[in-house]
């Protein structure tokens, strides 16, 4: 939870923590996050030793584990999202005869997932990442390019030539807007919001539609705290999220 309070306090963690609910991981049946909350509560503030403990307790089968693992939910438990995959995979079934046996196994020498691996994860099996936002990783190349970030965006004077980049959220065409596109982009510190005219609309339809990372040029308008960009050019930036699939939200 988010530690809002003004003082932090002595048992406090060092920095803010958010926790996502378990609907979020893809696959995981609503009855099997009941169980492992369940457990959780009677673990009384203990935390699980290990994957085998967890599965146990809750009652969790091998594919409700394995949903956690690719979440990155046990990665506390292995220490990183493969090598709890690697200990979902060596789960064990108690047996009546003899419940208490388990073999020791070696801990392979996995490799720890690079930022990248990590949060096209995240976005696979969550939606979301709460690790670095894309852009950010990207933002050395993006800067390179002439790309600036919504931040210095907001420094910008009224009627500046501007070029920036971001995610795209939404896209939107009312029917009473005649033809004009409006698009939401999203980077490391904020939203940028695009005015897409038709003609633009019509000339770079491709990227308009097609973009998960989009790029434009284009001129910025400012009215005291409202502020978008009028676009002139578009590209389409989405190899450069490599397999990171992001989606967005398009009404017509």
């Amino acid at each position: 939870d988010w530690d809002c309070t003004l003082e932090r306090r002595a048992d406090a963690p060092p920095d803010p923590a958010l926790r996502l609910g378990l609907r979020l991981v893809k696959g995981l049946a609503e009855a099997a996050a009941q169980r492992l909350v369940a457990a959780r509560i009677r673990r009384q503030g203990h935390a699980f030793e290990s994957a085998q403990q967890l599965a146990e307790l809750a009652g969790l089968d091998r594919r409700s584990m394995g949903c956690l693992a690719a979440a990155g939910a046990l990665a506390g438990l292995g220490g990183h999202r493969h090598r709890a995959a690697w200990q979902v995979a060596g789960l064990e079934t108690s047996l009546p005869i003899l419940p208490e046996v388990r073999i020791a196994e070696g801990i392979p020498l996995l490799r720890a997932p690079r930022e990248g691996e990590d949060i096209v994860a995240d976005y696979a099996h969550t939606g979301l990442t709460l690790r670095r936002h894309p852009v950010a990783v990207l933002r050395d190349q993006l800067s390179a390019r002439g790309f600036v970030d919504s931040a210095l965006l907001r420094s910008l004077a009224n009627g500046s030539n501007v070029r920036t980049a971001g995610l795209v959220i939404t896209r939107q065409r009312p029917g009473s807007a005649e033809g004009v596109t409006f698009v939401t982009l999203e980077d490391e510190h904020g939203s940028i919001n695009l005015i897409v005219w038709r003609d633009v609309a019509e000339r770079q339809r491709q990227a308009l539609i097609g973009s998960r990372l989009m790029g434009l040029a284009g001129r910025l308008q400012r009215e005291g705290e409202v502020m978008h960009v009028i676009a002139h050019r578009l590209v389409d930036l989405s190899r450069w999220l490599g397999r990171l699939r992001s989606a967005s939200r398009d009404f017509h």
